[in-house]
């Protein structure tokens, strides 16, 4: 019983340290983000990673730390220039949601795999990566490799 609280209590404390980070600064200009990373994706030859969330969303927090570990992170580093944009209480850049084909409401995260002409070549459409938590490492790497842009 001693274990199953430490345990339990270690998962709360854990979750609540990955939310204290804001990975979705409030008064970002997503528009302007985007086209910096168009810039900097066109210069580097990489792709642009436009990810959707909040800082409220466990799961946006889960993802961003996957992109900071091991092979996950020289991967993007190699290949995408990541934006993260907030979508607020679900309110908030809807405008650029659409235009690159995100429907929030099937839940965040979401992602938009952006070349760097700024062509939408997939964006999630049924919150195929919205159970962050439950996506393997592999699943998420495999992901980030099957859109990363072709080697020359």
């Amino acid at each position: 019983m001693r274990t199953l609280i430490l345990a339990l209590l270690l998962a709360v404390t854990a979750h609540a340290q990955l939310l204290k980070q804001s990975i979705y600064p409030a008064n970002a200009d997503a528009k302007q983000d985007i086209k910096a990373a168009l810039a900097t994706a066109k210069a580097e030859h990489k792709r642009v990673l436009l990810v959707f969330g909040a800082d409220w969303c466990y799961d946006c927090h889960v993802l961003d730390a996957r992109f900071h570990e091991g092979e996950i992170q020289s991967t993007v580093e190699k290949n995408f220039v990541v934006v993260h944009i907030d979508i607020g209480q679900g309110e908030k850049n809807v405008d650029v949601a659409n235009k690159y084909n995100i429907p929030v409401d099937k839940g965040v995260p979401s992602i938009a795999v952006v070349g760097s002409s700024g062509a939408v070549l997939y964006s999630t459409q049924h919150g195929e990566i919205s159970p962050t938590r439950r996506l393997s490492p592999a699943y998420i790497l495999n992901f980030l490799q099957q859109w990363s842009p072709p080697k020359s």
